[in-house]
């Protein structure tokens, strides 16, 4: 009976440490997820205010494409070029609540058409237009993150005059000097070569300080093309394709340019 009672309590004494070791670690697993859901509460902040910092340099870095040249834009993302990431992180996000993307038009047009048109991509972006079509298609940007993208300033690139049937402006008339991006279009195109326009609808829209679209055309046609179609019916955005003239033009006269309407983006 005395062996029995000592036995007995040997196994209370173990039981009860068992107990107190198992409830350590019920202590220890909730204190574990407690610091789990602290830390993933915390990174979620984080990504949210990155998201934000990011989305504010977005919007500084695309005020200032719409308010300098070609040519300090150019010297701007040499500096830095991480900063043209950041500017097509926020470009991407800003286009996901678009319902349509001119782009896909545009890649449409080119399908229905001949393929071995030469095309000319001013301002290509991701050069989403090249992946997509059969055509040879140069691309042009400021930044070069692709072997297949030449990095320049868009009134001046490396192209032969008269060398391709369709040059591409893809919400890319975005500098101050945005007429000499088309001149250079002109200088590339071969007589009665393709000349598609996409732009942001507002910068178009006079009862909100944008252009005059009809005068807009009107210099187009004085530059040297003839305006072939006017699409208006996208909420977002407009659609203007012009042909180049066969003859040449003087260059004598200067042409009366609209000043464009920066498209500035609101904070979210």
């Amino acid at each position: 009976m005395v062996g029995e009672g000592r036995s007995s309590k040997k196994r209370k004494r173990a039981m009860r440490r068992g107990a107190d070791k198992n409830q350590d670690i019920v202590v220890s697993g909730s204190s574990d997820a407690t610091k789990s859901q602290r830390l993933s509460g915390s990174s979620s902040f984080l990504d949210k205010m990155r998201a934000r910092l990011s989305g504010g340099h977005f919007r500084m870095l695309n005020e200032k494409l719409y308010t300098c040249t070609g040519e300090e834009a150019l010297s701007y993302f040499k500096e830095d070029q991480v900063l043209f990431d950041v500017y097509h992180t926020g470009y991407q996000e800003q286009m996901s609540h678009w319902p349509e993307l001119p782009v896909n038009l545009i890649i449409k047009w080119l399908k229905e058409h001949d393929p071995s048109f030469m095309v000319a991509d001013f301002g290509c972006g991701d050069a989403r237009l090249a992946k997509n079509v059969k055509n040879k298609v140069f691309s042009f940007d400021l930044v070069s993150k692709d072997p297949s993208v030449v990095a320049c300033d868009m009134s001046n690139t490396p192209l032969d005059s008269s060398s391709v049937d369709v040059a591409v402006f893809c919400l890319s008339l975005m500098g101050i000097n945005y007429e000499s991006y088309l001149a250079e279009a002109q200088r590339v195109l071969k007589p009665r070569g393709w000349l598609l326009i996409a732009e942001v609808k507002s910068r178009f829209d006079p009862s909100n300080g944008g252009a005059d679209p009809e005068k807009f055309i009107k210099a187009v046609c004085e530059l040297g093309f003839v305006s072939a179609l006017k699409d208006f019916s996208n909420k977002m955005f407009i659609l203007l394709y012009f042909k180049k003239k066969d003859e040449k033009i003087s260059t004598g006269k200067a042409i009366d340019w609209p000043q464009l309407k920066p498209c500035l983006y609101k904070r979210r």
